[in-house]
């Protein structure tokens, strides 16, 4: 484009400044303008064809390079390890994004190998125990041993009955954090929820000498599947029980916050350190493996609690001081 129209410019400037040269010699003028603009355009074009093979060959040795990098991190990664993690390869926002996204994946890949590992371990272990009586008990009444009286009977259903209740624990907790839950939601008294729970609740606490305590002023309605609620309620308020010993105190509270209604649950008991507070909702975890094992939890009910009320729409929160100074539970729902 420049060969062609180069020329005619240069021809109409000659004429416009007056040029007293003969035809021959404007001509040769423009010649050696037209050949001097061509070689000047091919040595442009090769440089900048060499200056662009060049850079094209630096960039793309460093984004292959990245790749390469990317590559090997995902097959490690699928062979288990998933420490490894990518550097930022420094070629801009993208890339560097990328790179933390992929060990973003690559650091929650190895919290749920690890959470999976605890979970089936637990799990095992939570089995092992009404299996093995069953088992003992089983095989002493083939022996001889024992009779299958009322009192055996009674063991045998005592661990048939832990077990069924695992496997209903891990059922629920799956279909809630699936999505899978049928809700049968109403337009509740919120406080009469909370009061419900608590009633029922009121002769476990007598037996044992804790006080339970209700502060539960008028906080409007809340839209929600009652037994759902219900079932969170109670649990957090036996959780609480157990870990509160013989004349401490336990208070269930209800109250209204702009469009929410929060319901609390605070007790005077062994309380949780801090390094625990971000597990206490993941399933299987327990602050004191034995202790918590001995008071007969299945490590499931607070995860089930977090699944069922995240399905309502809202959250729950666990807040403490530190061992020996109790806990507080909190969960909040979208008011109607």
């Amino acid at each position: 484009m420049a060969s062609v129209v180069g020329p005619s410019i240069f021809h109409d400037h000659l004429e416009r400044a007056g040029d007293t040269h003969s035809a021959e010699e404007t001509k040769h003028v423009e010649e050696a303008f037209a050949s001097a603009l061509l070689v000047s355009i091919s040595v442009a074009l090769v440089a900048a064809v060499a200056a662009a093979l060049a850079v094209s060959w630096y960039f793309s040795r460093r984004i292959q390079r990245s790749i390469d990098h990317v590559a090997e991190a995902s097959t490690r990664i699928a062979a288990g390890r998933y420490d490894t993690h990518v550097d930022d390869p420094g070629l801009g926002t993208e890339f560097a994004t990328l790179a933390g996204t992929y060990n973003k994946l690559a650091d929650r890949l190895e919290a749920t190998e690890t959470t999976r590992r605890r979970m089936l371990a637990d799990l095992a272990h939570e089995m092992r125990t009404p299996l093995a009586t069953i088992d003992a008990h089983l095989e002493a009444i083939e022996d001889g041993v024992r009779h299958l009286d009322s009192d055996t009977i009674t063991v045998l259903r005592s661990s048939t009955q832990r077990l069924r209740r695992l496997a209903e624990d891990i059922g629920a907790v799956s279909h809630a954090e699936e999505g899978n839950l049928s809700l049968d939601s109403h337009l509740m008294d919120a406080a009469d929820l909370a009061a419900t729970a608590a009633d029922a609740a009121r002769d476990r606490y007598e037996s044992k000498g804790v006080r339970l305590n209700t502060h539960l002023p008028p906080a409007g309605g809340v839209n929600v599947d009652p037994d759902r609620i219900g079932q969170v309620l109670a649990n957090l308020i036996d959780n609480a029980l157990r870990h509160t010993p013989s004349g401490g105190s336990v208070t269930v509270s209800c109250r209204r916050i702009g469009h929410w209604v929060e319901y609390a649950v605070a007790d005077t008991g062994d309380g949780i350190a801090a390094e625990h507070l971000p597990h206490v909702f993941d399933r299987f975890y327990r602050v004191d493996t034995a202790r918590d094992r001995t008071h007969g939890g299945s490590g499931i009910g607070l995860a089930i609690a977090k699944a069922l009320i995240g399905a309502h729409g809202g959250g729950i929160f666990a807040t403490s001081a530190g061992p020996g100074h109790g806990s507080a539970f909190t969960v909040r729902l979208p008011s109607a």
